[in-house]
């Protein structure tokens, strides 16, 4: 009986033995196939086109990457190529010719990559055609070089120039950096006092004004002269600049021992600084209050008669105090920017939410994949949602801005049209991911395909909702800091008129503030995200 037993026992682990030796699916399918091709064919397949041979050999997919590659090389340097030689009198050899000669050292890189790719596709696919496991990545080497020597001349990167260029960037660099000098704005007083000059070879010579009593008074001696001028005429004299009349021009009354600047005023009105050199001409008054320069009269203005008849100029002497510091108009307009773009944000997440919480239900696979009907609704509405967050709110908001106009109005249509789609993927993967079970229990009860929504689905989206939403609140609100730069509103579209005037400090100041406030909420969202959790 135990002789029949231990036979038995031996049958059944020869059984089990012979059932271990037989070969698994997933070893059929990971078996490496011999190649098509002799190992010498597949070399001088890859040697005319590169990824051939690969193909052949039985490795199709790294064949088709080479393949593509080696194409990308060739078509990006073509089109290079004829852009360097595009001056050429007559196309051709003129061509390499010209382009050669501009960058030769690009044309060189890339010929000499061209060579290697195809010389390495071919070694390749001859140790692939030997055994698949000893190919290397020399060709996908070579190739990733010349993409990159193509893509740093497409884009003319120029280390040198940027390097040379430090010390012209880094004044406004520094105002960007440091911009408070122009956050705030000191109330200014002003006193002084005019003298008439008459400027003309005749005419009446104008009379000296008094100051009223306890004001400031300037003199002007003489009271009459010529403006500086050039003489162009060689017959005349020598070619140069001719100076104008000297005058003395004295002061009293003004603030003692205070710095005092002096300025011309032309018959036209305009003011503008003396010079001596090139410094303005600034002098500092004494313990009485007093001071006296001597200067020679200006040239005049460019396209202004310089003498005509009887022309009165004035000299101005001022002294400038500043008083208490307020807000600057700067600051303000920026800090009313910024809640707009805050608030521009806020109401695009508001309305995105509103309409893709019934498009993403719209857009689950597991809700509306009871018939034929509702999954052709499902595919349209997915591609509908694909096609729109494809678009970059920066090409909607030029839409909208044709549409409604400059302005917040025009920001929060584009975020919205984003919002909507971008809510919609996340919010339907996540109904789409939730737990069965709850949908079953309820469905066993007889309920409806509204009632399961309500009680088996809603319930277990609120947290994914929630954390999706101010996700993109946050994402909305540093979106509309750009959209501005093209007219959508918020603080975007003062930031670029201010770099468009290359007033970097408050350029500056509206840089701060986006940073400021995209950190603030990324605080304030992760935070209510924990609680949540």
């Amino acid at each position: 009986m135990s002789d029949q037993i231990t036979t038995e026992a031996e049958k059944h682990s020869a059984k089990r033995g012979a059932k271990s030796k037989r070969p698994d699916s997933g070893d059929i399918l990971n078996r490496e196939l011999p190649s098509l091709v002799t190992p010498t064919v597949a070399a001088v397949m890859s040697a005319v086109i590169p990824g051939l041979g690969q193909m052949f050999a039985r490795r199709v997919q790294r064949g088709v990457i080479l393949l593509a590659g080696a194409a990308s090389v060739i078509g990006m340097f073509v089109w290079r190529f004829r852009i360097l030689g595009e001056r050429a009198e007559v196309p051709g050899w003129p061509v390499f010719l010209r382009a050669l000669d501009r960058r030769p050292w690009f044309v060189g890189f890339i010929l000499v990559a061209l060579v290697a790719i195809w010389i390495l596709s071919a070694i390749d696919a001859h140790r692939t055609a030997q055994r698949p496991s000893r190919s290397g990545a020399g060709a996908f080497l070579a190739i990733i070089a010349a993409l990159f020597v193509l893509g740093w001349q497409v884009s003319e990167i120029d280390v040198g120039t940027a390097i040379q260029r430090i010390p012209d960037a880094l004044p406004p660099l520094a105002r960007v950096i440091w911009p408070w000098e122009a956050a705030v704005e000191f109330e200014e007083n002003e006193v002084g006092g005019t003298a008439q000059i008459l400027v003309s070879p005749e005419g009446m010579i104008p009379p000296q004004v008094d100051p009223q009593p306890g004001e400031p008074g300037v003199t002007i001696s003489p009271r009459q002269g010529t403006l500086a001028s050039q003489n162009l005429d060689g017959n005349a004299g020598a070619i140069g600049n001719v100076p104008g009349t000297e005058v003395t021009v004295s002061g009293f009354g003004f603030e003692p021992s205070t710095t005092t600047e002096i300025r011309w005023i032309d018959q036209n009105g305009s003011i503008f600084p003396i010079r001596q050199g090139r410094d303005e001409l600034i002098v500092e008054t004494g313990a009485d209050g007093t001071f006296s320069v001597i200067f020679t009269l200006p040239f005049p203005l460019i396209g202004a008669d310089p003498e005509p008849s009887g022309t009165i100029h004035q000299v101005q002497a001022r002294q400038v105090f500043t008083g208490e510091a307020t807000a600057s108009r700067a600051l303000l307009i920026i800090i009313s920017r910024m809640v707009e773009t805050i608030v521009l944000g806020m109401m695009a997440t508001l309305f995105g939410i509103i309409f893709s919480i019934p498009v993403s239900f719209l857009a689950a696979r597991n809700i509306m994949s009871g018939s034929r009907i509702s999954m052709a609704i499902y595919y349209l509405v997915r591609f509908t949602m694909n096609v729109i967050r494809s678009i970059e709110p920066l090409i909607w908001v030029l839409i909208a801005t044709v549409w409604v106009g400059l302005g917040p109005f025009a920001g929060i249509i584009a975020l919205t049209m984003h919002s909507i789609a971008a809510l919609s993927k996340l919010y339907s993967e996540a109904i789409e991911g939730i737990d069965p079970g709850p949908i079953e229990a309820i469905q066993a009860t007889g309920a409806n395909r509204l009632q399961t929504i309500a009680y088996a689905i809603i319930p277990q989206m609120i947290s994914p909702f929630v954390s999706f939403s101010i996700y993109r609140w946050d994402i909305n609100v540093r979106m509309s800091t750009v959209i501005g730069l093209v007219g959508g509103g918020g603080v975007g579209f003062i930031l670029v008129q201010y770099v468009r005037l290359l007033q970097y400090r408050q350029a500056g100041i509206a840089v701060w503030f986006i940073a400021i406030t995209v950190a603030l909420l990324d605080y304030v969202s992760a935070e209510i995200r924990n609680k949540l959790a």
